[in-house]
Order: C-alpha cells, then structure tokens, then sequence
C-alpha cells in the first residue's frame, strides 16, 4: 500500500472504495491564480456547477508541470506516454455541496496522453509543444498552441514549503480531490488521491501569456497569486456519472 493512502488528509469526502486505475507524479508545479469577475467566469462553466468562491470571489489557475510515471495499475509505465509536460487552465465548482476542480482547458505535449485522456476522463485536452528548462532553482516553461494560445513564464521559490492551513486560501486552493465534467448534460465526478499539499510562495515573470485571454484581460489589474508546490504521487479512478 502507498503511503499516501496512510497519511491523515483533509479530504471532504472519503477514498473511493473501488481500486485505483492509474497514477502518476508531478513535478515543477507552479499555480497562479487571478481573481476573475464571477459574471464572466460564469458564462465558460456549465450550469451544472456552483462556482465555488473565496471570501466572496471567484478564482481562475493556470498550472504547467511535468509529468513522469504514468501507468495503470499493475502495469509498468510506459516508456513514451509515461512522462510529458502539461498546461492546466482551471477553476473551482461544487456540485450538490460537493467541491472540485472544473478545467477550462487541458494541454499536453504527447498526442497519446491527449487523447488517452478526452476518451477515458473526458476531459478538454488539446497537443501543444511545451518544453521545461531548470537552471538552478529556475525553471522556464514554454508551450505554444498557436499564435493566440501561448505561455512563456520562468519562476522560482521564494519561500520554503509549508502545509497550508484550514481556512487559508492556499487550503481552499489546493485541497481539492475531485473533477467535474458534462457529457450530454450528464454530470461525471473523477477522483483522485495524494497526500496533503507542501507549497510555498514563487516568483514569477510572464514574457509572454496568451491563454485564457477573454478571462484574464478583465483581471491582469489584479496582482496574481504564485505557489510552488512539492513533487506528488497521485491516483485516479473511473468517472463515475452522478445523478
């Protein structure tokens, strides 16, 4: 047994019964988050979803990482689709009191990963290139979609890691452990698993961001918010439909 599924978590809801079907780890995660106008953020989440707020606001992320390991259970990893970059614009939902992850959009650097995961998680992935280089405690992260879909940032720590505390935004942020997505206007809830979230405050400079830009050109007046966070195992689980 990992030793993810022994450490006590705050999680909202308990740990699937069901074996895991896949797990992975991530590396060089960086979040930044915008509080973005609740209005406009409505309009790209289905009406399915509650947008879930901070203290009155609604919050959107954009996370590049590096994933390695990826394998289903009791299978090794594979050595082409068991790593790659990936780039996640994300916000924050509940469903019937139930909070977790709504992505605005998914990008991936192997074809295969795209759409291994449109087909089994339905979730929005689209092929980008992406690259990662670390210089030192900076990494720089490139991915081009085309012309209006680009992110070009480089960021580094600026603090150690730390457990967010209950009732921080950091904790509302990061301890989430579901995804929500539509089919049909049938409403599906993914699960995943980890341990608690270690992260710390980061720096960050933008040479050039073009994602999400109908969102982010009403907020750029707001100063985002920047979070490195430890390397994670985690797992996944079937969808499973919700009533």
């Amino acid at each position: 047994m990992h030793k993810e599924f022994l450490e006590i978590t705050q999680r909202p809801f308990p740990v699937p019964q069901t074996p895991w079907i896949m797990t992975q780890k991530w590396h060089q995660l960086l979040f930044c988050h915008w509080i973005v106008p609740e209005g406009i953020l409505r309009a790209e989440v289905p009406p399915q979803f509650e947008l879930d707020l901070f203290n009155g606001q609604a919050w959107l992320g954009i996370i590049p990482f590096r994933v390695t390991g990826m394998r289903f259970r009791c299978q090794p990893s594979f050595p082409y689709i068991g790593k790659y970059l990936e780039l996640n614009i994300r916000t924050y939902v509940k469903y019937k009191g139930t909070p977790g992850i709504y992505f605005l959009s998914m990008d991936a650097n192997k074809w295969m990963a795209v759409l291994g995961a449109k087909i089994g998680a339905l979730l929005p992935y689209r092929y980008a290139q992406m690259k990662i280089d670390q210089d030192g405690d900076i990494t720089q992260f490139h991915s081009n979609r085309g012309e209006e879909e680009k992110l070009q940032i480089q960021y580094r720590p600026t603090s150690p890691l730390f457990i967010p505390k209950q009732g921080s935004l950091e904790f509302w942020l990061f301890e989430r452990y579901c995804f929500f997505v539509t089919k049909r206007n049938r409403v599906y809830r993914g699960d995943i698993h980890h341990d608690r979230w270690r992260v710390g405050h980061a720096e960050a400079d933008f040479i050039k961001n073009t994602m999400a830009t109908k969102l982010l050109n009403q907020s750029y007046f707001n100063k985002p918010s920047f979070h490195l966070a430890a390397d994670k195992q985690v797992f996944a689980w079937l969808l499973k439909e919700l009533n």
